[in-house]
């Protein structure tokens, strides 16, 4: 039998049950990266494509507006990518204080409105790049007709009002759990409604999203600096064990 003073030394290693994945305060970065991209995209396709879809000939024979258009499709994949982040950054905030009725709608409204989004880009992207030398082949065919309109219903009447919803249940959920000032949580309730009803009769509304998300960011952004984050149990039971 070995002795005690040569038995192996027991070294304490963490385990992963009581290890915590926490979210780098930097994330709230990714609500501003949203803004920042997904106003690039709605002003540029405000300037380029003309509201009165008789002058489609005219901006999609001009390369200028409809490489503004092709630009501004091609950064929605990752304005899709920083709302995901943004809805995370979100739900780390709230924590145990998630309420399962809001939290439903919130996620729900937000993966939908990505949804809508990229099937919108994807379809407005499919027919600006076939348009080629001859834009009044296509102009002429009922496949313009169906996409713009397709493209308008999943923009407006689909994105943009899930956008609304997921901004009524996120100032919703902000007001119950207090993470947020007043102003916040009214502009939220505010913007939302705007978006729900207006949307599609004011031009320009759709800003009041990415302005929204981009106030909430710097928001969180700034309050995470002087957030101190709980000890994990399972960390100081390593730190004791290893003499630390």
């Amino acid at each position: 039998m070995s002795s005690p003073s040569e038995r192996p030394l027991e070294i304490a290693e963490p385990s992963a049950a009581g290890r915590k994945l926490r979210t780098p305060r930097s994330a709230a970065l990714a609500g501003i990266a949203f803004s920042v991209l997904f106003g690039i995209v709605l002003v540029l396709a405000r300037l380029a494509v003309p509201s009165d879809p008789s002058d489609a000939g005219e901006w999609l024979g001009d390369d200028t507006r409809r490489g503004a258009v092709l630009f501004a499709l091609g950064l929605v994949p990752f304005v899709g990518i920083a709302f995901l982040w943004f809805v995370g950054v979100l739900r780390d905030r709230i924590g145990d204080s998630e309420d399962r009725f809001f939290s439903t709608v919130f996620l729900g409204s937000g993966l939908l409105f990505v949804g809508a989004l990229f099937v919108a880009a994807a379809v407005a992207a499919g027919l600006v790049a076939s348009v080629g030398d001859d834009p009044g082949t296509l102009l002429s065919s009922e496949t313009w007709a169906v996409g713009r309109r397709t493209t308008h219903e999943l923009m407006v009447v689909y994105a943009i009002r899930m956008a609304a919803v997921f901004t009524i249940a996120s100032s919703t959920i902000l007001m119950r759990t207090r993470l947020a000032p007043r102003l916040l949580v009214v502009s939220g309730y505010a913007i939302g409604a705007a978006l729900l009803l207006t949307v599609g009769f004011f031009a320009w509304i759709e800003l009041a999203f990415p302005a929204w998300v981009f106030a909430v960011s710097v928001y969180i952004l700034v309050a995470g600096r002087n957030r101190v984050d709980p000890v994990d149990p399972g960390e100081s039971e390593v730190a004791r064990g290893s003499g630390v």
